[in-house]
C-alpha cells in the first residue's frame, strides 16, 4: 500500500492544515455538533484531504459513504447512485455521496442532483479544484455550501513528514536546508510530500552523508507548479502581475512574472498585458511606458526564450517604477459614455471643413480661427458639439509627465474663459 494511503488520517482531528474547518471553532465540527451535516462543495488544490474529509464526515454523521468520480462516471452511475440511496433511506440508512472532480461533469448532469439533493436523499459533498463561480452550475451551488481547503503551508508539511518518518522508523538523512527544500518541492500538496519520501525510503540511504539540497534533486523531481494557462491560476497570477505593477512594487512583480514563466506561460500574452498596462495605469504620466512596453514586446519576438524574458523583465521594472496615473483610461471611458448619449449630433460649422461652392454657401468652416495665428497659437474656440454642454474629459494628474500637461491645460482653460 502506499505510504500516502497508509498514513490517511482515520479521525478527523487528524487532518492536518484545516483547522479553519475542522479545529474547535471550524465550520465542519459545528455542523456535526448540532447533527446538521449539509451539503458541500470541497474546493481546494490537490493532496490537501477533500476525499479523506469526505469519508470521516460520512463515518463521523453516521451516513453511508458513496463515492464516485465524475471522469469515469456517466448519467447512468448517477442513476444508480440515486436509486441505491432511496432504498438505503427506505431502510432507514441516509448516504453521503462523494463527487470527485465534480466540476468535470456538464450542466444538464449538475441538474440532476438538484431534486436528490433538496429532497434529502442524499448528502452531496463534491471536491473540486476549480473555482465553483466559474465550474458549478448556479442552482447546484445555492443548494451547497462551498468551503475552501487551504493550499498545506510549511509547518503542515513539517507535521506531515515527521509522521512519515515515524511510520517508516527512520529518520530522512537530509541536512535542514533539504528537508525545507523537499517540502517545497511538494508546493503545498501533502500527498506529493508523502510519494517523494516514499521514493527517498526505497533508496534505502545511508544515515551518512546527510543529502544536500543539489544531491535531493538528483534523486527526486520537483513537483510541477500548479497552473493552467487557460483556467483560474491564470488569471489569478497575471491580476497579481498587474496589480503589483500598478502598486509600484518592483519585486513583487518580477516574482509574479517568474512565477508565470516558470509555469510555462506564452510570454507573448504577458507582453500584451504590459501594453495594456502602459496605456491604462500609467498613460501620459510617462509616456516612454508605452514605447518600453512596446519594444520588449519586439525584443522578445526576435529573441524568443529564454534571452527574451530579460526583455519582458525590463519592462515590468520600467512600467513597475513609472509614476502612475489612469487619467487616459478614465478620459476614454467617459468620452465613450458621452459619444453614446449624444448620438450623431454633428460637429460645429467651424470646425468642418468647406470644399466645395455649395459648403461654403451653407456655412461650413464659416467662423474658424485658425489657431496659429491667434496669440499663443491658441484660439479658446469651442469645438463640442452645439448643444452639448462643454466637459472635462480628461484630467491628468499631478504625477510625471501629466503634471507639466495639467499646468498647460489650466493655461489654456483660462485663456479660453478670457476669450470666450
Amino acid at each position: 500500500m502506499p505510504l500516502a494511503e497508509r498514513l490517511r488520517p482515520t479521525t478527523l482531528n487528524a487532518v492536518i492544515g484545516q483547522d479553519h474547518l475542522l479545529g474547535p471553532q471550524g465550520l465542519l465540527t459545528g455542523m456535526l455538533e448540532r447533527a446538521s451535516l449539509a451539503s458541500l462543495i470541497l474546493w481546494g488544490p490537490p493532496g490537501v484531504g477533500k476525499t479523506t474529509i469526505a469519508r470521516l464526515l460520512a463515518e463521523q454523521a453516521g451516513l453511508h459513504f458513496v463515492s464516485i468520480s465524475a471522469v469515469f462516471s456517466g448519467v447512468a452511475d448517477l442513476k444508480r447512485c440515486f436509486d441505491d440511496a432511496r432504498q438505503r433511506r427506505r431502510s432507514g440508512t441516509r448516504s453521503l455521496l462523494f463527487v470527485d472532480e465534480i466540476h468535470r461533469f456538464n450542466r444538464a448532469q449538475q441538474d440532476g442532483f438538484l431534486p436528490v439533493v433538496e429532497d434529502g436523499t442524499v448528502t452531496l459533498v463534491g471536491a473540486t479544484t476549480e473555482n465553483p463561480s466559474f465550474a458549478l452550475n448556479s442552482a447546484l451551488l445555492s443548494r451547497c455550501q462551498v468551503l475552501v481547503l487551504a493550499r498545506l503551508d510549511d509547518p503542515a508539511l513539517e507535521h506531515l513528514l515527521a509522521r512519515a518518518e515515524q511510520s517508516l522508523g527512520t529518520h530522512l538523512p537530509l541536512t535542514r536546508s533539504a528537508r525545507q527544500t523537499l517540502r517545497a518541492m511538494a508546493d503545498g500538496d501533502g500527498r506529493a510530500l508523502l510519494n517523494m519520501v516514499e521514493q527517498l525510503a526505497a533508496a534505502q540511504l545511508p544515515p551518512e552523508p546527510l543529502l544536500d539540497d543539489a544531491a535531493l534533486s538528483n534523486l527526486i523531481a520537483r513537483r510541477a507548479a500548479l497552473y493552467d494557462r487557460n483556467r483560474e491560476e491564470h488569471y489569478n497570477l497575471i491580476s497579481a502581475l498587474h496589480k503589483s505593477m500598478r502598486g509600484s512594487d518592483p519585486d513583487a512583480a518580477l516574482y509574479w512574472l517568474a512565477r508565470m514563466l516558470t509555469g510555462g506561460e506564452d510570454a507573448r500574452y504577458i507582453a500584451r498585458r504590459l501594453v495594456r498596462f502602459a496605456v491604462e495605469d500609467i498613460g501620459l504620466a510617462d509616456p516612454q511606458a508605452l514605447t518600453q512596453a512596446l519594444a520588449a514586446w519586439e525584443s522578445y519576438e526576435r529573441l524568443g526564450s529564454p534571452e527574451g524574458d530579460l526583455a519582458i523583465a525590463q519592462a515590468v521594472l520600467y512600467l513597475a517604477t513609472a509614476p502612475k496615473s489612469n487619467a487616459t483610461y478614465k478620459g476614454f471611458g467617459s468620452a465613450m459614455r458621452l459619444a453614446r448619449q449624444t448620438g450623431s449630433v454633428a460637429p460645429p460649422a467651424h470646425a468642418v471643413n468647406a470644399p466645395t461652392k455649395l459648403m461654403q454657401e451653407l456655412g461650413y468652416g464659416a467662423g474658424y480661427d485658425y489657431d496659429h495665428q491667434s496669440p499663443d497659437a491658441f484660439s479658446g474656440q469651442n469645438y463640442f458639439p452645439d448643444g452639448v454642454a462643454r466637459q472635462r474629459l480628461y484630467a491628468p494628474v499631478e504625477r510625471g509627465f501629466e503634471a507639466t500637461l495639467r499646468r498647460r491645460l489650466e493655461h489654456w482653460n483660462t485663456l479660453r474663459e478670457e476669450r470666450s
